[in-house]
């Protein structure tokens, strides 16, 4: 039996009372809990000056324009094979992308595997409302803020804390600068997320949030979006215009990378992208405990085959309803 989101319990109660109802706990079929973020929804004009009146893709799913999505609050653990947001935990990672997904499907109809729309979406949400979250990008702490810390859950070497429990740092590392936003969107580890590739760095894209299609459905774009860049650099602008061979998305709305330098733009946090150009490459966001500046809420990696495992990635699982 799926979860119903109108009954209530004392747990739920709590955490909606102490966030305005921003935040919520959802159930699974199973009754375990995740703590999930409401975004609500935006046009593309809300965060992109000059944008359409319309809605952020993120919020159009199989056509139909949704009122709500719902973000993990904590990148995710791993539970009987399923995805769950709970703080203070050691997120997972050494996961591989189709392990990441399938454990995000595995919770019922509307869990998925954070989209890249949607992480775009909150991305550029909050360089519209003037903050980009800071995180554990400095071995436990932000290199930008370094008493700013989390709590130690694993080790990157001998000496030098890796990963942090999740969500115990700072408002700041979320990404509303609250303690009800999204926690951890910058550094700790790398997210995978889905909806976009490359392949010999011809891109393929998913249609708005269409996370129920296929990858055999995925748009491809015909556009290498590794040409003229250089793996590693800062990000200097973004990808805009109409997205080829797709009935009406704009570049602007996905936070892919246009030009980039070895100093970056402030605009975009200075955050970097790396990629590789030869065979098929599946995307990670946001940054691992060790990037630095390069890490944050547009930092992009296109360089890694789905079967990569690595203690500096992990993921979080996003529910919209159907």
């Amino acid at each position: 039996m799926p979860f119903i989101l109108s009954v209530k319990d004392a747990y739920r109660q709590a955490v909606e009372a102490a966030t305005g109802g921003k935040n919520t706990v959802m159930y699974d079929d199973k009754g375990n809990p995740s703590i999930m973020v409401m975004v609500p929804r935006f046009n593309i004009s809300d965060v992109i000056q000059g944008g359409a009146n319309t809605p952020h893709p993120a919020f159009i799913v199989n056509g139909v324009v949704k009122s709500e999505i719902w973000i993990s609050k904590y990148q995710n653990i791993l539970h009987d094979n399923r995805a769950y947001s709970i703080p203070g935990q050691d997120p997972r990672a050494s996961i591989q992308y189709d392990t990441a997904k399938s454990a995000c499907e595995a919770k019922g109809p509307g869990w998925h595997l954070m989209t890249n729309t949607e992480w775009a979406a909150i991305a550029l949400w909050c360089k519209a409302n003037g903050f980009q979250p800071r995180g554990n990008n400095n071995y436990g702490a932000d290199t930008s803020a370094s008493y700013e810390r989390g709590k130690e859950t694993h080790k990157a070497d001998a000496t030098r804390t890796g990963r942090v429990a999740t969500g115990s740092g700072p408002a700041s590392w979320a990404h509303d600068n609250t303690p009800a936003g999204i926690y951890d969107l910058n550094g700790n580890v790398w997210e995978w997320v889905q909806g976009l590739k490359i392949i010999d760095g011809i891109a393929y894209v998913m249609t708005d949030n269409n996370f129920t299609d296929a990858e055999s459905a995925w748009v491809n774009t015909g556009v290498n979006i590794t040409t003229g860049m250089s793996s590693g650099n800062r990000i200097l602008t973004m990808r805009e215009g109409a997205i080829p061979n797709t009935p009406s998305m704009d570049w602007s709305t996905l936070a892919v990378p246009a030009t980039s330098s070895s100093s970056g733009s402030a605009d975009y946090g200075t955050d970097a992208y790396w990629f590789n150009a030869e065979g098929e490459r599946l995307p990670f966001r946001g940054g691992g405990w060790d990037d630095g500046a390069s890490a944050g809420v547009f930092a992009l990696i296109l360089s890694n085959p789905r079967s990569d495992v690595n203690t500096t990635v992990g993921f979080r699982s996003a529910f919209v309803s159907l």
